[in-house]
């Protein structure tokens, strides 16, 4: 399914304006093994509903998830804060881009209350990159975290966050909130940082996820990578050791598809085989979980994959 750059309604401007007038990148036609539940059940519609009705933004619809359908059906909704517009521009991301607004004040309290609605026994906080913000960001995370908390204290929390870059400090106070599991996406491997993440740097997303080790040696940490941007399989075996370096516990590898042909290009798909071997590599690299599928998203099947976590690093410290 081909997808347009849509436009802000307010005034017209180009979802991505930074992209707006690099030459198309013809969109590929998906293999027969890329196949999604399309939206549109009642339980999709009921989880549509809170989320529009306490004035929420998802990562799921922003980044154009194909994992939608299957996830909302399961009132499994990824919560993005702090706006929907980027400081960053990403050459893969279909959120979009430009100087976002101020952050709103309520915001943890309804996430919090749309958590209770659900009845959500583990949610995923995101949000877009905010470097116009003294501390990334930081503190609003931490007051999100502590909200939920107050409301579903049953409820497992799983954070998905920025790099923080030039932030001093600020790793510090979301960890401090203490989420259950940290998840920082490297998104892909070191040589297409310039062209694929050019506001980001590798070696730093690797570091800032040591330090929460430091910090926290009892937080799940977590990454995950897209593949079929044009790495090399060499380079994906040196992230997965990348990662363990830095201690990370869980690993998810999907396929990169392209929202609009203003967005990087897909380079290749990957076979199912070859994410399989991907998934038996990381496994022996010493990950407590992996999930290497082409639908594997970061958030997808979260809630089942934190309780796989916990068994695995109870087995790990049992033997």
């Amino acid at each position: 399914m081909a997808v347009v750059i849509d436009t802000l309604k307010s005034d017209n401007r180009p979802r991505h304006p930074e992209k707006a007038h690099r030459p198309d990148q013809p969109i590929q036609r998906k293999p027969d093994w890329i196949r999604v539940k399309a939206p549109g059940s009642p339980a999709w519609a009921e989880t549509n509903r809170i989320v529009k009705a306490e004035g929420l933004v998802t990562v799921c619809e922003e980044a154009g998830c194909p994992n939608i359908g299957e996830c909302w059906e399961k009132k499994h909704a990824t919560f993005m804060i702090m706006g929907d517009t980027c400081t960053r521009a990403c050459a893969f991301c279909n959120v979009k881009t430009g100087m976002p607004g101020a952050l709103d004040a309520d915001e943890p309290a309804k996430i919090a209350t749309a958590v209770a609605k659900l009845g959500l026994h583990h949610v995923v906080i995101t949000s877009v990159d905010r470097d116009d913000l003294d501390d990334g960001g930081a503190e609003h995370f931490a007051q999100v975290i502590r909200a939920i908390r107050a409301r579903s204290p049953g409820t497992t929390i799983e954070v998905l966050t920025p790099d923080f870059l030039r932030k001093d400090g600020a790793l510090e106070v979301v960890v401090a909130a203490r989420p259950d599991v940290f998840n920082h996406n490297l998104e892909t491997v070191a040589s297409k940082y310039l062209k694929v993440r050019p506001g980001a740097r590798y070696f730093h997303s690797i570091r800032l996820l040591q330090r929460v080790k430091e910090l926290d040696a009892t937080i799940f940490t977590k990454s995950g990578i897209m593949v079929g941007l044009g790495e090399e399989r060499n380079e994906v075996l040196q992230l997965m050791d990348d990662l363990r370096s830095a201690d990370v516990d869980f690993l998810t590898v999907g396929q990169y598809l392209q929202p609009t042909k203003k967005h990087h290009p897909v380079i290749d798909f990957i076979t199912p085989d070859a994410f399989k071997g991907y998934e038996t590599i990381a496994y022996t690299k010493g990950f407590l979980l992996v999930s290497a599928t082409p639908l594997t998203r970061s958030s997808h099947h979260a809630g089942d994959d934190f309780a796989k976590l916990k068994a695995a690093r109870l087995g790990k410290l049992g033997r």
